[in-house]
């Protein structure tokens, strides 16, 4: 018996160990296939190192590997994660190998081509996110076999076509995210048996046509997005108030009018509702009051009138409650003060009258409040900083009266103060000037009066702007004002300050504009002034000054307007004034200067009447010299009217000729040298799927191709073996070896991933050892400036500009709101928007110039901080340009727009700007409009115009701080087509 039962034993345990050999290697091999179906995938991208793992040598692994996660019990994969991993290329169909994957995302990415439509292979696929590439197509897959799938997200990519009907056969899905992509056409009115989502965003397409009721039986939806770029017809559809469960509602800006309906009243739910920036009118919903979670409310920048309802009484639970540019009326009711978690409150431009309530502020919440541009009146309440939280307090162009309260001067937390043009009287508030995160203080016109505080011991570091003009302040100035150590404006003209100016200005490092015109200041100009090595304008004129022009003035080498007229300064007028070639100008008239005016420098280009007034001053047209009582002060400067004799000009001419034939050799030489050489090592960097390589590129560069020359470099237009067209753009300035070659490929790549329907494409960018060459996509229309200047501008009807200025501006708004970090362009013109077959607008050479300034080779200025007539005021102070010295270019371009000229040089005097032009001959009136506008135009609509010139002039405001943000620009565009809605303020 012992031998049967050890053969039982032995041939059992045999059979179990081959069946456990058997199961291990078919383990193995389903580990080494789905490794294999990786690494083909993998093969398809242009690789970053997030990828390393991906390797078949350690399959056994494969569970471990970057983004991958497989289940524990079969180690099958299930889910492939590869977001924001820096990849380029295409997608493989390989990955539908991995039929266990349960979730998908490639999101974050520069993928492009066709997603792969075998996806619907995935039968158990839950999850699956595209979102944030290049992918494009028509996404018309096929739904049927993805019964499974619970979330789809294809956000910002180049999907176009109508929006996939299939989407309707997904019974699981509950997230749908299209947004930001390409689809033109009607919502599918289909859409509506989605009955399990919760998540749908349409938003940032060219849809149309109505907003489609049946999106009301969607009732598990709690967040709901439709605006933006789409152009719906009607209003908001009443259905919608049958989604009960609405958390978020954003319809803004997607051309809606008609009224608000009163059944989203019925949206108990709700915390955010945004309805802003399209043509609703009509009252507010007095049911909105029903909605007592509601958190954040913005009906802004539409046409809404009447009063707020008093049922927003019972929003006991908003925060943010945003209703400036509408035609509101009535008082400010009393109720919105007891909003106990109220925080921001903005309301400015409309037509608000009665007092601001009396106890806003005493929640303790209160951050943000902006009533400016109504018709308010009565005293400024005690209770807004109460909390110790506001941060911005805006009131100007008002009618409030009597003293500020004093405990505003405790207000610490306050960064943003404007009050100017109301009729405020009293004094300043104790230590109101010098609360420490204070960055802007205007109260200009109004009637203030007192003294200014002294307080040595605060250090007001952040104050940029300071602007007490036209009021009735009195007494001397404050030695302490040489503390306010970042100051850059600072206006106190039109006020009533005596004694000497304290020397501590010169402590102002920062100052670019300093104006302490019309007072009864006295005493001498102090020397320290020459201190402030940034200023650029200085008034000290209709005071009571004394003595003679500090000549440590003339240190300020960028100083563009001085004016000391009607003081009582006299002696002579430094000479070395001439020598200051930024000075353009100035007036020293109605004093008491004797002598001689100096006729060197920029004497010579002064008007006369800058002289008036000095019987003692000779040397113009209007003060003859009598040559036997008055001796010249300067008679060295007669010499250089002398004439430079023969001899020396045949000298000169025959130098200038030697220079030139040994230019011309060198280039020669050069040239030939170049063609010599033979470039090798070329890389070619692509950041989407290229039917070309670096050969191809390199075909393009002959002069015969060349169709633009500029600060940043020669573009060429080339055609690839496919018969498309590109342009290539060889770069000056940066070499490949330079110092700074290491940032500037790695921004070049950033600027490669850049996508935006309004903005040139970068395809690719090739190089080798010494030269930089971008492949942007061509434009067949070539640049604004070209069209409009050119004799195809009368082409350019009124509706055509204004979509271009709409599509810039969001081009623009894109690179300052959207790119993390910002991109500021540093170039904005008109010849950098270009126009596409269809004329629609891309802002090219975006982040360019910045390398340019970096490695200090470009001479062009043009190349490094702007070009000339487009250039903001700040750079000739700072030499700094921001987000805001791009939007001071784009008002220049929109002013370009509405009047057909250039920048300058259209304007029949030298030196004067198109901004200068404007300024002068309109008074924001109709007329004067009509006046400047493009005569090729015609049956231009006189609101849309004034509109546009409106917001062209908000931009191009002197001051950075007071221009709007481009995402501000573009709301206010989109209401060019609402005539007298937006005011400038």
């Amino acid at each position: 018996m012992a031998a049967p039962v050890l053969r039982f034993v032995f041939f059992s345990c045999f059979h179990l160990f081959l069946s456990s050999c058997c199961s291990v290697s078919a383990h193995n091999f389903s580990l080494y296939r789905q490794a294999s179906i990786l690494v083909s995938l993998k093969q398809s991208f242009d690789v970053s190192t997030s990828l390393s793992s991906w390797n078949e040598t350690n399959y056994l692994s494969l569970c471990s590997w970057t983004g991958i996660q497989c289940d524990t019990k079969e180690r099958l994969v299930v889910s492939l994660d590869i977001s924001n991993s820096n990849l380029l290329g295409v997608i493989s169909p390989a990955f539908t190998e991995l039929r266990s994957l349960l979730n998908l995302s490639v999101a974050g990415n520069s993928f492009s081509g066709t997603f792969p439509p075998e996806i619907h292979k995935l039968t158990s696929l839950r999850f699956l996110n595209i979102s944030n590439n290049q992918f494009n197509g028509s996404l018309n897959w096929n739904f049927s076999s993805l019964k499974e799938l619970e979330v789809l997200d294809a956000y910002n990519n180049n999907f176009f076509g109508s929006l996939p009907l299939g989407i309707v056969e997904l019974p699981k899905l509950k997230h749908l995210n299209l947004g930001g992509n390409y689809f033109s056409g009607k919502i599918p009115v289909s859409y509506g048996v989605l009955k399990e989502l919760n998540y749908l965003s349409l938003a940032g397409n060219n849809l149309g046509g109505f907003i489609p009721g049946e999106l009301g039986n969607l009732t598990n939806l709690k967040q709901l997005y439709l605006g933006y770029y789409n152009e719906f017809q009607g209003g908001i559809p009443p259905e919608l108030g049958k989604l009960v469960n609405l958390v978020h509602l954003d319809l803004s800006n997607c051309g809606l009018d008609g009224p608000i309906p009163p059944e989203l009243g019925n949206l108990n739910m709700l915390d955010t509702l945004f309805l802003m920036t399209n043509l609703l009118d009509g009252s507010i919903p007095p049911e909105f009051g029903n909605i007592s979670s509601l958190k954040s409310l913005d009906l802004s920048n539409n046409r809404l009138t009447g009063e707020i309802p008093v049922e927003f009484a019972e929003l006991k639970e908003l925060t943010l409650l945003q209703l400036f540019i509408n035609k509101l009326h009535g008082g400010i009711p009393h109720f919105i003060a007891e909003l106990p978690n109220l925080e921001v409150l903005n309301l400015w431009q409309n037509n608000f009258t009665g007092t601001i309530p009396s106890k806003l502020g005493l929640s303790g919440r209160l951050t943000v409040l902006d009533l400016s541009s109504n018709k308010l009146t009565g005293l400024v309440p005690s209770s807004l900083c109460y909390g110790g939280k506001l941060k911005i307090l805006i009131l100007l162009n008002n009618f409030l009266f009597g003293s500020l309260p004093e405990n505003l001067g405790e207000c610490v937390t306050l960064s943003r103060v404007r009050l100017g043009q109301n009729y405020l009287s009293g004094s300043i508030p104790d230590g109101f000037l010098y609360l420490p995160e204070l960055s802007l203080m205007e109260m200009q016109n109004n009637y203030l009066s007192g003294r200014l505080q002294d307080e040595p011991s605060k250090v007001p570091s952040k104050l940029g702007q300071l602007n007490l003009e036209n009021n009735r302040l009195s007494g001397s100035l404050p030695k302490s004002i040489g503390n306010f150590s970042n100051l850059q404006i600072l206006s106190l003209s039109g006020n009533h300050f005596t004694g000497d100016i304290p020397s501590q200005l010169g402590q102002l490092k920062h100052l670019l504009k300093l104006d302490m015109s019309r007072n009864n200041l006295s005493g001498r100009i102090p020397p320290e002034i020459g201190n402030c090595l940034l200023l650029t304008y200085l008034d000290l004129s209709q005071n009571q000054l004394s003595g003679p022009i500090p000549v440590q003035i003339t240190q300020v080498h960028i100083l563009n307007y001085l004016n000391v007229s009607w003081n009582r300064l006299n002696e002579s007028l430094p000479k070395e004034i001439g020598a200051m070639k930024s000075l353009t100008s100035a007036d020293f008239s109605h004093n008491d200067f004797s002598g001689w005016i100096p006729s060197t420098g920029q004497f010579a280009f002064f008007n006369s009447t800058s002289f008036v007034g000095n019987p003692q001053l000779c040397g113009s047209s209007l003060n003859p010299c009598n040559y036997s009582n008055t001796l010249p002060l300067h008679s060295t400067d007669q010499h250089y009217k002398s004439q430079v004799p023969c001899k020396f000009k045949l000298i000169i001419a025959l130098g200038l000729m030697v220079c030139s034939l040994v230019f011309v050799i060198m280039a020669i030489v050069k040239t030939q040298s170049m063609r010599r050489r033979n470039l090798k090592l070329w890389k070619l960097t692509a950041f989407q799927k290229l039917e070309f390589g670096s050969e191809d590129i390199l075909e393009c560069l002959k002069d015969d191709n060349i169709i633009g020359r500029g600060g940043a470099g020669i573009v060429y237009r080339g055609t690839i073996p496919n018969g498309e067209q590109v342009a290539v753009k060889k770069l000056l300035g940066i070499s490949k070896g330079s110092s700074h070659d290491n940032g500037f490929t790695a921004e070049i790549k950033t600027l490669g991933k850049i996508r935006h329907r309004n903005i040139v494409r970068l395809l690719a960018f090739c190089s080798n050892k010494e030269t930089n060459l971008l492949v942007y996509e061509y434009m067949p229309n070539g640049s604004l400036g070209e069209v409009l200047h050119g004799k195809r501008g009368g082409y350019l009807k009124w509706n055509t500009r204004l979509k271009i200025a709409m599509e810039a501006a969001g081009g623009l708004c894109y690179l300052h709101h959207d790119c993390s970090p910002l991109i500021v362009h540093r170039d904005v013109k008109s010849n950098n928007i270009l126009l596409d077959a269809e004329l629609e607008a891309h802002v090219a050479d975006f982040g360019l110039a910045k390398f340019l300034q970096d490695t200090g080779t470009s001479e062009c200025m043009s190349a490094i901080a702007g070009s000339y007539g487009y250039i903001a005021p700040e750079y000739a102070y700072t030499l700094k340009v921001d987000e805001k010295s791009d939007v001071y270019s784009f008002g220049v371009v929109l002013l370009e727009l509405i009047t057909g000229r250039r920048p300058v040089g259209d304007f029949g005097e030298e030196g004067i700007d198109i901004v200068q032009w404007v300024r002068t001959n309109t008074n924001s009136s109709k007329e004067g409009v009509v006046k400047i506008l493009d005569q090729r135009l015609s049956n231009v609509p006189l609101d849309e115009a004034m509109q546009l010139f409106f917001v062209a002039m908000l931009c191009v405001q002197e001051y950075s701080v007071e221009r709007p943000t481009m995402r501000e620009v573009v709301q206010m565009l989109a209401q060019a087509k609402q005539p007298n809605i937006f005011q400038p303020q």
